[in-house]
C-alpha cells in the first residue's frame, strides 16, 4: 500500500521512463509514487530467466540501447554501461550460385574490401560512406534537442543546416533517397531496415513513417550505434528503480490503476488498492491507456509488425559462407532476407493477409558483447545467446491466434528459422540448448503477445507511430504551456505524458520520463 494518501507527483507505470522521471522528481525533493500494474518494475526493458534451469538472464524483450542521453545517466549516477560491438552487420547471400555475404566492421580496408567483392566495385563503399557521413552529422545536430524543449519545425530544419538532407528525409519517402544513393540491392536493403524495425510500411510509403522510423534508428548517442547493455536490459532499469528509490521515490507493484480524476489543478488516482491525490500525474503508459484511465475517446488504434525470438545456443552454427567467423558475423546485426526486394515483397504479401514466404530478420548474439548475462558454466562450455527480431509481422495476422494457442505466430517461427537455415552450414535445431525440462530453448512474441504481456497497444514497439522530433499542432492539445513546450502535454494541464507515445518517445531512452519532470520542475 502507498504510505501517504497525497503526493507531489503519481507516476502511472514503472517502465524506464516512469523510473527516469520518479529518480528527478525526488531528487529535486518532490513527493513521488510510482504505481506498477505487474509485480516488477521495468516494462518492456527487463532481463529475465526465460528457459526453466538456465542460468542465462536474457533481455527478453527490448535487447539494444542508442537513445538513452548519456546525459541521464550521469544526472541520475546510473551504475549502467554499454559496450560497443565490433562487427556492425553481416548479411548473407547467394551470387552466381556460391555463398557469400556483406560483412560491415572490422576496419574501413576490411569493408571496402568486402563492399568490392560483393558488389565488383569500389562505388558501393564510397556511397555508404557518404550516406553514414550525412546522417552521422544529422545526428550530432539532432540529438542534443530531444532532451530540451520541443524545438519548432524550422529550427529543427535551421540546426540541422542541411536543405538536401532535410528535404530528403524529412520531406520525400526514404526509398527515393536510397535508390539514388545506391545500386547494389543487397546494399539498399540493409540500409532500409534500420526504417522498418517494428514498422510496417514500404520505402516509398507516402505517410513517411518510415522516414520516422529510420531517423530515430540513425541519430541515437550523437552517432548511431546500437550498442550492448552490460547485464542485460534488466541492468539498466534495475539501477533506475535504485535511483529513484534512493532519493525517496516510493515504488508500489502488483498496483493496477482503474482512472484518473482531475479538476486541472489536483487529481486523484484510483487503483486496485484505493484511491491517492496528487498535484500531478505522469503517466508512463500508451496513449491508448491514457485515453482510458481519463474516460476519453480512445486513439487511433496503433499496430506493431514484429516477432521477437529470444534463443539459448550451446554452440553458434556454422555458416555456408566459410569466409566469414560465426563469431563475428552475429556479433554484430545479422540481416535475414532483407534484400530490398526482398523487403517489398514481405511487405506486400504481409499486406495481403498472408505470411511473408521469405519473413525478413536480424538476429544479434548479445553474449558474444556481454557474456555476463551467462553463467559461468555455460560460459565455459561455450553457450550463447541469440535475439531474432522478425519485419513485416502486422499484428492483424495473429488475430486468430490466443494466449495459449498460436499457430499463425508458430508458423511464421518456422518459416523465419527455415530461412535462417539456408545460410547455415548446419541447422540453427541441432545448435539449440534444452531447458531443465528437455524442451528447446528457443520462445517466440507475436505483436499480440506484447499487447498482453505489457499493454503495448497492437503490439507496436512505439506505442503509435513515431513523430518527427519537433513540435506538431496536434502536440499542444493544452495550448502554450510549460508541459507542451517539453512534448510532454495531454488534454488535461497536470497529467503528463512521460511514456514511449510522447514526441520524442520510443526505444530504451528515458527521454519523456526526463522531459516530462523537466516540464513538472520549471512550472513549480
Amino acid at each position: 500500500m502507498p504510505e501517504r494518501t497525497s503526493y507531489d507527483a503519481v507516476i502511472v507505470g514503472g517502465g524506464h521512463n516512469g523510473l527516469v522521471a520518479a529518480a528527478y522528481l525526488a531528487r529535486a525533493g518532490r513527493s513521488v509514487l510510482v504505481l506498477e500494474r505487474l509485480d516488477h518494475t521495468g516494462g518492456a526493458a527487463v532481463s529475465t530467466r526465460a528457459f526453466a534451469g538456465t542460468d542465462a538472464r536474457l533481455s527478453r524483450y527490448s535487447y539494444l540501447v542508442s537513445l538513452l542521453p548519456p546525459k541521464i545517466v550521469q544526472d541520475l549516477g546510473l551504475r549502467f554501461a554499454v559496450r560497443k560491438r565490433t562487427v556492425s552487420s553481416y548479411t548473407p547471400a547467394v551470387r552466381d550460385g556460391r555463398p557469400t555475404g556483406l560483412l560491415v566492421g572490422g576496419g574501413d580496408a576490411r569493408t571496402r574490401t568486402a563492399f568490392a567483392e560483393l558488389t565488383g566495385s569500389d562505388r558501393e563503399f564510397t556511397a555508404w560512406q557518404d550516406f553514414y557521413g550525412r546522417t552521422r552529422r544529422l545526428a550530432e545536430r539532432v540529438f542534443p534537442t530531444l532532451t530540451e524543449p520541443l524545438p519548432s519545425r524550422d529550427a529543427l530544419r535551421a540546426r540541422i543546416d542541411d536543405d538536401a538532407l532535410w528535404h530528403a528525409l524529412f520531406e520525400r519517402p526514404l526509398g527515393e533517397l536510397v535508390e539514388e544513393a545506391f545500386t547494389d540491392d543487397l546494399v539498399r536493403g540493409v540500409v532500409l531496415t534500420d526504417a522498418l524495425i517494428g514498422t510496417f510500411a514500404t520505402a516509398h510509403d507516402p505517410s513517411l513513417r518510415q522516414n520516422r522510423c529510420f531517423l530515430y534508428h540513425v541519430i541515437g548517442g550523437g552517432t548511431g550505434d546500437w550498442d550492448v547493455p552490460i547485464g542485460g536490459m534488466g541492468a539498466l532499469t534495475d539501477a533506475l528503480a535504485d535511483a529513484a528509490r534512493g532519493a525517496g521515490a516510493e515504488i508500489v507493484t502488483d498496483c493496477e490503476v482503474t482512472g484518473i480524476a482531475t479538476d486541472g489543478r489536483t487529481a486523484e488516482v484510483t487503483c486496485d488498492q484505493g484511491t491517492v491525490g496528487a498535484r500531478r500525474v505522469l503517466v508512463n503508459a500508451a496513449p491508448r491507456e491514457l485515453a482510458r484511465l481519463l474516460g476519453e475517446e480512445p486513439p487511433p488504434p496503433a499496430e506493431g509488425a514484429q516477432l521477437k525470438v529470444n534463443m539459448l545456443l550451446t554452440r553458434l552454427p556454422r555458416l555456408r559462407d566459410t569466409r566469414v567467423d560465426p563469431r563475428e558475423a552475429f556479433s554484430g546485426t545479422f540481416h535475414i532476407a532483407e534484400g530490398y526486394r526482398q523487403l517489398e515483397d514481405a511487405y506486400q504479401q504481409a499486406a495481403s493477409g498472408g505470411l511473408p514466404a521469405a519473413p525478413p530478420s536480424e538476429i544479434y548474439c548479445h553474449s558474444l558483447t556481454d557474456p555476463s548475462i551467462l553463467g559461468a558454466d555455460l560460459v565455459r562450455q561455450g553457450y550463447q545467446t541469440l535475439t531474432l527480431f522478425g519485419l513485416h509481422a502486422p499484428a492483424r495476422l495473429f488475430t486468430a491466434d490466443t494466449a495459449e494457442k498460436a499457430p499463425t505466430r508458430d508458423r511464421l517461427l518456422a518459416a523465419t528459422l527455415a530461412e535462417l537455415d539456408t545460410h547455415l552450414a548446419e541447422p540453427l535445431a541441432d545448435c539449440l540448448a534444452h531447458d531443465a525440462d528437455g524442451r528447446p530453448c528457443i520462445e517466440a512474441r507475436s505483436p499480440l503477445d506484447l499487447d498482453r504481456e505489457l499493454g503495448l497497444p497492437g503490439g507496436n514497439i512505439f506505442h503509435r507511430d513515431l513523430a518527427f522530433p519537433y513540435a506538431e499542432p496536434a502536440d499542444a492539445p493544452a495550448g502554450d504551456t510549460v508541459a507542451a513546450r517539453w512534448g510532454v502535454a495531454t488534454s488535461r494541464p497536470n497529467v503528463l505524458l512521460c511514456g514511449a507515445g510522447a514526441p520524442r518517445g520510443g526505444g530504451v531512452s528515458g527521454i519523456p520520463g526526463h522531459n516530462a519532470a523537466m516540464a513538472v520542475l520549471e512550472e513549480g
